[in-house]
């Protein structure tokens, strides 16, 4: 599914570019995507579209998110620092945060993994039509290993 999204973001500059279901998946399916892998994604978009729609801009800065013992375990404790990292660095209002937790939540599986977590985090940015700045960027694609340091 994340590799459908990935293409999705690299191929549509914003969610309202992109074509109906049916042509949609006709074009994944001879890009090569698996038919479960679509299915699987575009409805995980239909949520991503639902609940940007009820993306709440203001909440309160100065609030602490606990989250339940199934977000802990499905997130891991990487991908809670990095969303932690995220907002500490302003990047992620609280009302982004709840998205890519529900969108994370949305996902099949036991858990997620770091790189998974990051395509959600863009994949947030994009259903908002926001564009996160080159060091978000930087920290959402290259690896810690592949940084080249001055």
């Amino acid at each position: 599914m994340f590799d459908v999204l990935v293409y999705l973001y690299e191929n549509y500059w914003r969610p309202d570019a992109c074509p109906d279901h049916d042509q949609l998946s006709r074009k994944l399916t001879a890009v090569g995507f698996d038919s479960d892998e679509i299915q699987e994604a575009l409805s995980w978009l239909d949520g991503l579209t639902t609940t940007a729609q009820g993306y709440v801009g203001e909440q309160s800065e100065h609030s602490t998110r606990l989250y339940t013992a199934s977000e802990r375990e499905m997130l891991g404790s990487d991908s809670l620092a990095f969303i932690s990292f995220l907002e500490s660095a302003g990047v992620l209002p609280p009302p982004m945060r709840e998205m890519v937790i529900d969108r994370a939540m949305a996902v099949s599986g036991d858990g997620l993994e770091l790189d998974d977590i990051k395509i959600i985090v863009l994949m947030v940015f994009w259903s908002l039509g926001e564009e996160p700045d080159a060091l978000i960027l930087d920290e959402l694609f290259v690896h810690p290993e592949d940084r080249l340091y001055h």
